[in-house]
């Protein structure tokens, strides 16, 4: 497979956990009774948590900014800058990930040093947030203005909440976006955040693009299910099942983390 994922967090087939940060200023379920500074600490402990649990790395997503939008507020920008600056970890790689903004998530990671961001960047789409065109071309080209070409970009190339337009593949879509957007990384999605997609997707997405770029389970990834998932994908973004209860909105659960890396670990050694 790829190096890079090795590279990055110098392990086969990484767990990378999220960090669901609540509702941003200038967002509908902003707390302003919690501020801030409480949403720095709720973050803080999932982070800490995670962290202990043994995963990887960390994504860092603006979850809770429901409903999403495709351009976002410079005060939302602001503030998940300085919540990553305070609560990131020293260790390990972490990444940023802005629903729906790649131009925001790639100027919060180049700010606050990640390695890598989390968006979609190819084609076209029907979506809970209107009809849905990344610019590829913009983003590649703000990369390169902002000094930001260390920051990989990993693609998710079957975004939740949303169909593609046209009659595509995702085999077909997946190397595309290899040859023609030069993606570091490919995502394969499920139809909402904590859903799992078929694990043909991944299969196909990984045949098509063989050891070009590492592809890698996005949503969906469970104790019960990461086994199969991981006899074809690279690695894994999981955030939903490492939560109390599996669910998505509610406190990591330390657990569970310590659950899922078991069997991770247990695969990497052949088992």
């Amino acid at each position: 497979m790829s190096d890079l994922l090795v590279e990055l967090f110098g392990v086969p087939k990484p767990v990378i956990a999220m960090a669901h940060l609540p509702a941003l200023p200038g967002t509908p379920r902003y707390d302003p009774s919690s501020g801030v500074e409480g949403i720095i600490e709720r973050v803080r402990t999932d982070v800490e948590h995670l962290l202990a649990g043994g995963v990887d790395g960390i994504l860092f997503c603006n979850e809770d900014d429901r409903p999403y939008a495709l351009r976002v507020g410079i005060e939302a920008v602001a503030v998940m800058t300085r919540v990553i600056t305070e609560v990131r970890p020293t260790d390990r790689p972490f990444g940023v990930d802005f629903l729906w903004d790649p131009m925001a998530a790639l100027a919060v990671a180049k700010a606050t040093g990640a390695a890598f961001i989390r968006e979609v960047v190819t084609g076209v789409y029907e979506s809970d947030m209107g009809l849905w065109a990344p610019d590829a071309a913009a983003l590649y080209r703000y990369r390169r203005q902002i000094d930001a070409e260390a920051v990989r970009i990993f693609a998710n190339i079957t975004p939740e909440f949303a169909s593609p337009l046209g009659d595509r593949s995702v085999g077909q879509r997946a190397k595309s976006a290899v040859v023609s957007t030069l993606v570091d990384a490919i995502l394969v999605s499920g139809p909402m955040a904590g859903a799992e997609p078929d694990v043909s997707w991944v299969r196909e997405a990984k045949e098509a693009v063989g050891n070009a770029v590492p592809v890698l389970l996005n949503t969906g990834a469970k104790v019960s299910n990461i086994r199969a998932f991981l006899q074809y994908a690279d690695g894994v973004i999981v955030g939903s099942s490492l939560k109390v209860d599996g669910y998505t909105w509610n406190p990591v659960d330390p657990e569970r983390v310590k659950a899922f890396m078991e069997v991770v670990r247990e695969i990497r050694r052949g088992g």
